[in-house]
């Protein structure tokens, strides 16, 4: 069953026994490895979620990179504290031109105030934006007018990545780069290559079907051990993903 805790686990063991490194998105932009995978969680919500994730890359002796967003949902002291001590990347996931309503001026000195508090976790050197869906703002648009590699900031994921060299896979929508609900969570690229489940992800990593370079972009609110909150999540996903796919097609 995918977006299982026990999936996520076999998935990170059949990277590395096929001989993947694994890097954060810092390391990944300042050096990266030959073949690499930089596992990038977005903690939109329920953010506990991202203490079982990180948790489970501990164990493995692996470090991947968590940002968290502003709201209460997502920033919580106790959590963040431990994906710091845990050894794992902590980035700003800003929504601050969203929170705005556009407002470009009010959005930049606000993004400012917000990384400043994450930086009292973590040295954040990297940014990725936060895409509601119910928002018809696209948060990155606060870069044309402001420039984000300022203040420390070496690397946002949408805009400082090649990725017709880089794969990447995504879990929006509770699926695998599922295109008819994905609204901001893709990346122009080359690389067109069909992931059904986890277990089909494993079987192309063992048989060298996927790139060296690999980008896993999970949101841990989608994660659970089976049982009343995992069903409770896909019967949520399945209802919301209706929804995404008309707004997918009218704001095409």
């Amino acid at each position: 069953m995918d977006f299982t805790l026990q999936k996520y686990k076999e998935l990170l063991e059949t990277l590395r026994d096929e001989g993947y490194s694994f890097q954060t998105f810092e390391e990944f932009i300042k050096s990266p490895n030959d073949k690499v995978v930089v596992l990038r969680h977005d903690v939109d919500r329920r953010a506990i979620n991202a203490t079982w994730l990180g948790k489970i890359e501990q164990l493995l002796g692996l470090k991947g990179s968590y940002y968290f967003r502003i709201v209460p949902e997502s920033n919580r002291k106790d959590v963040i504290d431990e994906i710091v001590a845990m050894g794992h990347e902590v980035g700003y996931h800003y929504e601050d031109l969203g929170m705005a309503k556009g407002n470009f001026e009010k959005a930049f000195k606000n993004y400012q105030k917000n990384l400043a508090y994450f930086r009292t976790y973590y040295p954040v050197t990297t940014i990725c934006m936060h895409g509601s869906p119910e928002n018809s703002i696209d948060n990155r648009q606060l870069w044309e007018k402001y420039n984000y590699k300022e203040n420390g900031i070496i690397a946002e994921p949408y805009f400082d990545v090649d990725y017709d060299e880089v794969f990447y896979i995504t879990d929006t929508g509770r699926a695998w780069n599922k295109k008819s609900v994905i609204l901001r969570d893709k990346v122009q690229t080359k690389i067109e290559i069909p992931i059904k489940s986890i277990d089909h992800m494993m079987a192309l990593i063992k048989q060298g079907k996927l790139p060296d370079k690999l980008i896993i972009s999970t949101h841990p609110h989608r994660w659970f051990n089976v049982g009343a909150l995992w069903f409770n999540e896909l019967i949520m996903q399945n209802i919301k993903n209706v929804v995404k796919a008309v707004l997918v097609k009218y704001r095409k």
